[in-house]
């Protein structure tokens, strides 16, 4: 397998929805020594200046700053490492985006943004569980479990040699019928008969049809 470049951008579905995983993967590859005043603020107007190029140092710096953070409120929320880490990519990712887009208003609110975006997430997560688990609650005794393995299956050799032992003309109403899907009117003016003679023939070859494959009196 090949090393992946950072134009890769192919997207990974996680439990939040699909996250492009690659974006910052690349942000880890991309460091550069940032003055101690430049601040989150500072990093975020760079990002948002850039515009319509891209300046992947400042996002990247930006990405090793938030990420511990984000990930520590994931980790404190959720109770789970994975979806903590799915938390911040979603968030991180969503950021950037909007940084670049320059629909950021006040960089210096960038935190705050960031663990809104992580709080209202977070009760997404929850409201959804909830709700599933209230369904199950609900209808769990109410649905049946099927059992794949004791599914009736169709014996086809039965039900063609049983196709072969009807009237023909019957044979022929039902192959027209179900296997070419032709309507009652189709096949009335191709055999020359009334619609309702074509339903009663139908009906009759059907009865013949069921009483041989379940081995009942026709």
């Amino acid at each position: 397998m090949g090393t992946r470049r950072c134009n890769d951008r192919r997207p990974r579905y996680t439990s939040l929805g699909p996250v492009t995983q690659g974006k910052l993967k690349c942000l880890n590859d991309r460091r550069e020594n940032f003055p101690e005043q430049a601040d989150d603020a500072t990093l975020a107007r760079r990002i948002a200046a850039a515009h319509p190029e891209r300046d992947e140092a400042a996002e990247a710096e930006l990405y090793r700053r938030l990420a511990p953070r984000l990930r520590f409120y994931g980790l404190r929320h959720l109770r789970d490492d994975h979806a903590a880490r799915d938390l911040v990519q979603q968030v991180m990712v969503t950021a950037l985006e909007r940084l670049r887009a320059g629909e950021l208003r006040d960089p210096a609110m960038l935190a705050s943004f960031l663990f809104g975006m992580c709080r209202m997430t977070v009760l997404d997560l929850r409201r959804t569980h909830a709700r599933r688990e209230r369904l199950l609650e609900t209808f769990a005794g109410d649905v049946p479990m099927a059992d794949a393995a004791v599914a009736d299956r169709l014996d086809q050799r039965r039900l063609l040699s049983c196709l072969d032992t009807l009237p023909e003309r019957e044979r022929t109403v039902l192959m027209m019928t179900f296997y070419d899907d032709r309507k009652a009117a189709e096949v009335a003016d191709e055999l020359a008969l009334s619609e309702a003679n074509v339903r009663v023939i139908r009906h009759r070859g059907l009865q013949r049809l069921r009483g041989c494959v379940t081995g009942a009196v026709a």
